[in-house]
């Protein structure tokens, strides 16, 4: 016939302990190890979303209005908050064009310069006509312009960071 084992009491207890034991620290450390690892496996977020800028109402027709928002970004456990903006100009009572306020040659911000009636750069001397495009400097295109869409009255600016 079979062949048969004897365990002592020592043994099975040993096993025993083992086993339970085993099954215990799983139960601690599976929760730990999820709760460090779950801000690494999480995304940063919408990347992508309309920004309210306001009523239209408050807005003149042919003067430039500045305006700023700021973003959040999580990322693992690191958060990151970046400043945007840019410029609202009424072109007529239903047209608007929303620009970045960032030059296109290096990055810097630009500043609408009434005296000059552009938007100046601080770093090489770039200039911008009202509408964005390039009078004098080195960028080497218009200054970006923001999808926007009017809903009840207030405008909105399509934002997708990267």
């Amino acid at each position: 016939m079979g062949r048969s084992y004897k365990v002592s009491r020592r043994d099975f207890v040993k096993l025993v302990s083992g086993f339970f034991g085993t099954i215990m620290g799983a139960g601690i450390a599976l929760p730990a190890i999820g709760y460090v690892l779950d801000p690494a496996l999480k995304s940063g977020g919408a990347r992508e979303q309309w920004i309210p800028l306001g009523p239209v109402d408050q807005y003149q027709v042919g003067v430039p209005a500045p305006f700023n928002f700021t973003r959040t970004q999580v990322n693992g456990w690191e958060r990151t908050s970046s400043s945007y903006g840019g410029f609202v100009v009424r072109e007529s009572e239903t047209d608007f064009k929303v620009l970045s306020n960032i030059c296109t040659h290096l990055g810097c911000r630009v500043a609408w310069e009434e005296t000059e009636n552009a938007y100046v750069c601080p770093c090489h001397d770039a200039a911008f006509t009202v509408d964005g495009e390039v009078i004098s400097g080195p960028p080497p295109r218009p200054l970006d312009e923001y999808e926007f869409k009017i809903e009840d009255g207030n405008l909105f600016i399509f934002f997708k960071e990267g």
